[in-house]
């Protein structure tokens, strides 16, 4: 920095109060050759330069507007209204943090009790917070959440094997330091619950998995609940539009990736976990509460009604480090949300889920192709006749982003390839997958 506002004085001050006696013997734990590392940037360029070199590196992308996309596998491409970036770049809500002073930021306090209000509604729960880093850090908290609900007995978690393997991978890193065992399960949910015993701390269910398929959730709950543990599902909020809650089946807790809501894959984020929950898990949820009050003249105002168990607040007691909103992502989830409504949000869900079932159809009419059993919403799994890293790598010349080759997580599952359509996807573009996939196969 060019300028810091500390005197001699100031930093004397502060030297002593930390008892060092220098600013070098104050930073002395640090390796004398990691302080001040030489990055070995480039020379400098002129902002015209820099943009040539910028753009030029952007043209290597493949943009999902411009070709045959079919690519999911956790980053949706779903239609954007012209709404909701105009509101959400209203410079009253440019901003990614959350308020700290109510009194002054009611509107964007408003905006995220309507996003709270909206998101229980599709979830089926009494609460919802504001938020979240993305969809895995929301299950991992959800997961910590029973955990604590359990005690120390309780230290077994079920997880589907067919959750995304990202979201695994950040659930394990989350309980490092924890004494737990995770055991993953292959079967329908229910059957998994009916498992569930006096060790077993939550259930969780992915709805749908990470391979598309919708799997039946009735009596899950029941069943754990049964064992004492709680039942944990991981949701597509299209989904919720056309689908059951998995509120209404009893989950009590509630999480899911909200980019679809109105936010661009942006290269794989930034992205916006949510979570509900029942009533009587609201005092343990991470992150903020708001809620609708009234000041002294009676006109409607807005509040932090819940941050307690922030470290800020609660310090070594805290439950969680999640103490960031996700501002901008909330707020164009909301808007999305807000623009179109129960009907337009059933619409949208609508035509995933016909579009993907047509995809199918011609899939599985294609020689050597064959699409794996189980019901489905806008993804599903192909079994290829080829390798389905060698289609895809054909098909990305050709403009077509054919999908996932599921060997990029499972290197055993080399001949099958995720697929995932949405209403972005035109019929011609449908047509021109299944063509291009025959060719592909040759």
């Amino acid at each position: 920095m060019p300028f810091i506002p500390n005197t001699d004085a100031d930093r004397e001050a502060m030297l002593a109060a930390v008892g060092a006696r220098s600013v070098e013997e104050l930073f002395s734990d640090i390796p004398a050759d990691k302080r001040f590392p030489k990055l070995g940037l480039p020379e400098g360029l002129s902002e015209l330069e820099a943009l040539r070199e910028i753009e030029a590196m952007a043209s290597k992308n493949e943009v999902a507007s411009k070709s045959a996309w079919f690519l999911g596998a956790g980053a949706y491409n779903h239609f954007i209204p012209a709404a909701v970036p105009a509101l959400a770049s209203r410079g009253e809500f440019l901003s990614a943090y959350t308020p700290y002073q109510p009194e002054v930021s009611q509107g964007t306090l408003q905006a995220i009790f309507e996003y709270q209000s909206m998101a229980a509604e599709l979830f089926g729960v009494d609460t919802v917070n504001a938020s979240h880093y993305d969809g895995a850090t929301a299950l991992a908290e959800a997961v910590i959440m029973a955990l604590n609900h359990g005690g120390s007995g309780r230290p077994r978690i079920m997880l589907p094997a067919a959750l995304h393997p990202e979201y695994k991978d950040v659930i394990r890193t989350y309980l490092a330091a924890f004494a737990v065992e995770l055991e993953e399960y292959r079967d329908e949910p229910v059957v998994a619950a009916a498992r569930a015993d006096a060790r077993t701390a939550c259930v969780v269910a992915a709805y749908p998995d990470f391979e598309g398929r919708v799997r039946d959730l009735t009596g899950a709950a029941e069943a754990a609940h049964a064992a004492g543990a709680l039942f944990v599902v991981s949701a597509d909020p299209i989904m919720l539009g056309l689908l059951r809650s998995p509120g209404s089946m009893g989950a009590d807790i509630v999480t899911a990736e909200g980019q679809a809501l109105g936010n661009a894959m942006n290269y794989g984020g930034p992205f916006l976990g949510m979570m509900g929950a029942t009533q009587k898990f609201v005092r343990k949820m991470p992150g903020r509460i708001v809620g609708q009050a009234a000041d002294h003249d009676g006109r409607r105002g807005f509040v932090l009604t819940l941050s307690a168990r922030e470290q800020h607040i609660r310090r070594e007691k805290a439950v969680s480090n999640i103490c960031s909103n996700q501002g901008l992502a909330m707020l164009q989830a909301t808007i999305y949300l807000e623009a179109l409504g129960k009907g337009g949000l059933k619409a949208v869900a609508r035509l995933c889920w016909d579009k993907a079932h047509y995809a199918a159809g011609l899939v599985a009419r294609i020689p050597g192709f064959a699409v794996a059993e189980g019901e489905f919403f806008k993804e599903f799994v192909v079994r290829t006749p080829v390798t389905a890293a060698s289609i895809v790598e054909k098909l990305e010349r050709r403009g077509v982003m054919p999908g996932l080759a599921l060997s990029r997580y499972y290197p055993d599952r080399t001949h099958e390839l995720l697929v995932c359509v949405t209403e972005m996807n035109t019929r011609e573009q449908i047509e021109l997958l299944a063509r291009s996939l025959e060719e592909a196969s040759v």
